[in-house]
C-alpha cells in the first residue's frame, strides 16, 4: 500500500523529538524576527538565516523519529501557517520582501519528499533537503552580497552568475560529504570520494538549473524535488545506467547550448531543454531520445521556414521562432513525465503514450507553422 508507512505505530519517543524539533523551528523564526526588528537587519537576510537554519533542523528529523507521521503533521501544519502568514503579512522576518510562497513550498517539499522517500530512500530525502536548505540560500546570499555580479533574467526574477556559481559549489559539496559519510544501502555504492563527487556534481547541476528557472519562491520545490530525482536515479540503479544519465546530461547541455545559439530557444527555452533533456535522454537512453529529439529538430527549423511570412503573425500567435520555458514544457512536459512513470514502473504502455504524446505535439506544432505559409484564411470546423 502506498504511503504505508504514515499508519505504522509511533513511539513515545518521536512525539517527544518531535516536540523538540517543532521548538526548536518556532525558537529560529521567534529569533529572526525579533533580531531584525532589534537590528535593523534586511527581511532577506533574516529570511535566508530561517532558510538555513531550519533546514539543517530537518536533517536530523529522519534520523531521531522512527516513523514518517510526526513530520507529515508537522510539515502540514507548517503549510498551512507560512501561507496564512504570508497572505496576512505576519512574520516578515521570515517571508522578505517580495512576494513570494517559497516559505509555503519549502515545508510542501519536504512533506512530498518524507511521504516518497521514507521507508527506503532516507539518504535521498536528508541530501535534497540540505541542497535546498545550504545551496539554495548560498545562490541568494553571494548574489545579494556582492556588488558588481554578472545579472540575468530567464522569466521575471533577476539572478546572477555568481549566485549560480556558488550554488553549484556548495550543492556539490553538500551532496558529496552526505553521500560519502551518511550510512545507507544502495544498488550502486558509493565507495570512493570521487563517486560521491560524480553523483555531487550532477545532482548539482540539474538543481542550479532548476533554481535558476523558479519564480515566486518556487525553488524551495523544484529544487529539492529535482535532486531528490537525480540521486534515486544514481543511487537505485548500476554503472553503465549512470553513465547513460551523465552522457544524457552533457549532450542535454549540448543540445540546448547550441539551439540557443541557433535562436530556436531563448534563454528560458535552453534551461527548460535541458532538465527535460536530463529525464528523457539520461534515463531513457536512445529509444526515448531519438523521438523527441527528431520532433524539437525538425520543428525548429520549420518554425524558421518562411520566417518573413510569419513575423506579421507572431503578436497574433504570441510566439515567435524562438520557443520560451513555457513552450518547451507545454510541448514536452507530458512526456518527461511519462519518462519518469517508466522509471518507477516499467512497463511499455508509457512508452507508447509517450510516443502518443510527442504525435500530438508535433501535429499541433506543423499544423500552426504549416498552415500559416499556406496564406489561407483559418476556418472554425463547427460552424
Amino acid at each position: 500500500m502506498p504511503f504505508s508507512h504514515i499508519f505504522q505505530s509511533v513511539p513515545a519517543s518521536d512525539w517527544w523529538n518531535l516536540l523538540i524539533l517543532f521548538g526548536g523551528i518556532f525558537l529560529f523564526i521567534a529569533a529572526a524576527e525579533l533580531l531584525r526588528q532589534k537590528m535593523g537587519w534586511p527581511q532577506e537576510f533574516t529570511r535566508k538565516l530561517v532558510h538555513i537554519a531550519v533546514g539543517v533542523l530537518m536533517f536530523f528529523s529522519p534520523i531521531l523519529l522512527q516513523s514518517s507521521l510526526p513530520l507529515v503533521i508537522i510539515s502540514s501544519f507548517f503549510i498551512i501557517l507560512n501561507y496564512t502568514a504570508m497572505k496576512k503579512g505576519w512574520l516578515k522576518g521570515m517571508h522578505g520582501q517580495r512576494e513570494t510562497y517559497g516559505t509555503t513550498f519549502y515545508p510542501l517539499a519536504f512533506l512530498i519528499l518524507v511521504l516518497l522517500c521514507w521507508e527506503h530512500q532516507k539518504v535521498v530525502l536528508i541530501t535534497a533537503m540540505m541542497v535546498l536548505a545550504l545551496g539554495d540560500a548560498a545562490a541568494a546570499i553571494v548574489g545579494e552580497s556582492l556588488r558588481n555580479v554578472h545579472r540575468y533574467k530567464l522569466i521575471e526574477e533577476t539572478k546572477s552568475l555568481e549566485g549560480s556559481l556558488a550554488m553549484f559549489g556548495t550543492s556539490t559539496i553538500v551532496v558529496t560529504l552526505v553521500l560519502y559519510f551518511f550510512p545507507y544501502q544502495s544498488i550502486y555504492p558509493v565507495s570512493s570520494i570521487f563517486t560521491a563527487l560524480w553523483f555531487g556534481a550532477l545532482t548539482a547541476l540539474v538543481a542550479t538549473a532548476a533554481e535558476s528557472l523558479s519564480l515566486k519562491g518556487s525553488d524551495n520545490l523544484s529544487v529539492p524535488l529535482w535532486s531528490a530525482l537525480i540521486l534515486y536515479f544514481l543511487l537505485n540503479h548500476s554503472f553503465p545506467l549512470n553513465v547513460q544519465l551523465t552522457v544524457g546530461t552533457i549532450l542535454g547541455g549540448a543540445v540546448a547550448y547550441f539551439s540557443y545559439r541557433a535562436r530556436f530557444l531563448d534563454a528560458s527555452g535552453a534551461v527548460a531543454t535541458f532538465l527535460l533533456a536530463v529525464v528523457v535522454f539520461g534515463f531513457g537512453g536512445w529509444a526515448w531520445t531519438l523521438p523527441i529529439l527528431t520532433f524539437f529538430i525538425l520543428s525548429s527549423l520549420l518554425s524558421r521556414w518562411g520566417k518573413k511570412v510569419k513575423q506579421q503573425y507572431e503578436q497574433t500567435f504570441q510566439k515567435g521562432s524562438q520557443r520560451d520555458y513555457a513552450q518547451v514544457f507545454a510541448n514536452g512536459g507530458i512526456a518527461g513525465f511519462l519518462m519518469i512513470l517508466y522509471m518507477f514502473y516499467p512497463h511499455a504502455v508509457f512508452y507508447f503514450a509517450y510516443l502518443a504524446a510527442l504525435a500530438a505535439a508535433t501535429a499541433d506544432t506543423w499544423a500552426t507553422e504549416i498552415g500559416i505559409l499556406l496564406g489561407k484564411y483559418p476556418r472554425l470546423i463547427h460552424t
